[in-house]
């Protein structure tokens, strides 16, 4: 039987580490890019001020990098030390677009960092203006090929069971490549890397303004990164719209748990705007709704349903019972390979084979389990309820707060009235926004495929590797000490810095 203890642990450590790594991830993509805009003004112009901000808000950046890559390289060991029978049964395909991250975005990335940080004096303005569009290259380089294996993760396609060798292959790479779950997972995530810049170098901006320090190179950062911030938080939005009609093609249960929907309404559906999600009551109560905003955004008609929580489990019941089949033919064809009708039945079958996997959590004997098994199996589909929902709306809080903050700074920017103290307050406290809406984010993309590690293919409990309990916590407890370390010295660098201003990068 399966130790869910160790299950719990692994999920618990993999989950700790890729939100620390996230608190790096979307800085590193937001300022990369706005290095490039601040040095082709420079390039165009040649005012030194815009030369003098690419290269502080460099010095920033590189310390950012840095403990990117620092925490981003342990997670991707995990996949063998924790994650050992997921790696090997999925590893064909998700392996793939890792090893193009490192090949074609990381080594890129990577060498054109230096070239940035050294070859001011050794490179012409132009040559030097490439190499710093090449490092934002690498930088969104190495978030698609990320993305395009996590997209897979919740939307499998271009890969079949193969019995002979009993793991996922490919069988369509161009389809893994332009699944649109991927695609528009990419689109968010890297505007959402673009707004974290842009709020980054806003609110030290303003910093600055309010002690009255450093005015040419704040009051330009600020315009820069209010107008770039203002197009990437909408086009979050726009992509947000995109992610929830195709999760409602292809993850209903995330969508219905995300709004705490138990049954299914009449078309269109409302958007609970405010509720309090009960899972163990299976009912949402004192709902403040939106009428039809959920069903346009779900399904774009209001004809449509979007299905509740009740009526899919129901589904999921009749998939579990099909994956019972698919098993019970699997066992077949590994006594005997040339059974045709253990293969015939497994090719009709074979779609569910995962959800007959969800019954291993309770019996060995998949293809005798219990209508009670069967049930269970069934609802442990539906995720965390009250998280997804909180999470969700905290997220899009944080977003619209930050598209109003970033309209606010475009027009005071335009008006010349950046000095406005209530304002430069706001832009200041709204630094933690970006990483709130981030690291929420991620929790809805992935604690909403629960109870998945592959959507639909590989539960989460069968991918874990053969671990004791102690050695996980011996890690866990050694992965808090080292990243609490680097925090520190992140955080120290950082602020010292910003601290210290322009004239230490510029020296």
């Amino acid at each position: 039987m399966i130790d869910l203890n160790v299950v719990q642990l692994s999920r618990f450590q993999f989950g700790m580490t890729a939100l620390y790594h996230f608190l790096f991830v979307p800085l590193t993509l937001g300022l990369s890019v706005l290095l490039g805009i601040m040095e082709t003004v420079y390039v165009m112009t040649g005012r030194l001020i815009w030369r003098d901000m690419t290269k502080f808000w460099g010095v920033l950046f590189g310390i950012n990098f840095a403990m990117g890559v620092a925490t981003g390289l342990t997670m991707e060991f995990q996949f063998g030390t924790n994650w050992a029978y997921y790696s090997h049964y999925v590893g064909d395909i998700f392996g793939v677009p890792l090893a193009i991250e490192g090949l074609m975005a990381f080594f890129l990335e990577g060498t054109f960092i230096g070239l940035f940080f050294f070859g001011w004096d050794r490179l012409s303005k132009g040559g030097h203006l490439v190499v710093t569009w090449l490092v934002a290259l690498g930088s969104n380089l190495s978030a698609l090929w990320i993305l395009i294996a996590n997209g897979w993760m919740q939307h499998p396609v271009g890969a079949a069971f193969n019995p002979a060798t009993l793991r996922m292959e490919v069988t369509d790479f161009a389809a893994v490549i332009f699944n649109p779950v991927a695609q528009a997972k990419f689109v968010h995530t890297v505007s959402a890397g673009y707004v974290t810049g842009s709020i980054f170098v806003l609110a030290v901006s303003a910093f600055y303004l309010l002690q009255s320090r450093h005015i040419d190179l704040a009051r330009r950062s600020i315009t820069v990164a209010a107008a770039f911030g203002l197009a990437s938080a909408l086009s979050v939005i726009v992509l947000g719209d995109e992610s929830g009609y195709l999760a409602n093609l292809h993850q209903r249960m995330k969508i219905a748990a995300i709004e705490g929907m138990w049954t299914t309404e009449a078309p269109p559906a409302s958007f609970n705007l405010i509720a309090f999600p009960d899972q163990d009551a299976h009912i949402t109560r004192n709902a403040i709704q939106i009428p039809w905003a959920l069903g346009l955004i779900a399904t774009r008609s209001i004809t449509e349903p979007v299905q509740g929580i009740n009526d899919l489990v129901k589904e999921t019941e009749i998939k579990i019972q099909s994956g019972i089949k698919a098993w019970g033919a699997l066992q077949t064809l590994i006594k005997r390979p040339s059974d045709k009708n253990a293969g015939t039945t497994l090719k009709a079958h074979s779609d569910d084979l995962g959800y007959g996997l969800l019954l291993k959590r309770y019996t060995d004997n998949v293809s005798k389990a219990t209508p009670a098994q069967i049930r269970s199996a069934a609802w442990d589909t539906v995720p965390n309820v009250p998280v997804l929902f909180w999470s969700f709306r905290i997220m899009v809080a944080s977003g619209f707060t930050m598209l109003a903050l970033f309209a606010t700074a475009l027009f005071l920017s335009s008006k010349q009235q950046l000095r406005k103290r209530w304002f430069l307050w706001a832009a200041l406290f709204s630094l933690p926004l970006p990483w709130i809406a981030a690291e929420t984010g991620w929790v809805v993309a992935e604690v909403g495929r629960q109870p998945w590690v592959i959507e639909g293919i590989l539960p989460t409990f069968l991918g874990v590797s053969s671990n004791s309990s102690a050695a996980l916590w011996t890690s866990i407890t050694g992965f808090t000490v080292l990243y609490s370390l680097l925090a520190i010295v992140e955080l120290f660098l950082m602020v010292k810095y910003i601290r210290l201003g322009p004239d230490s990068a510029l020296k």
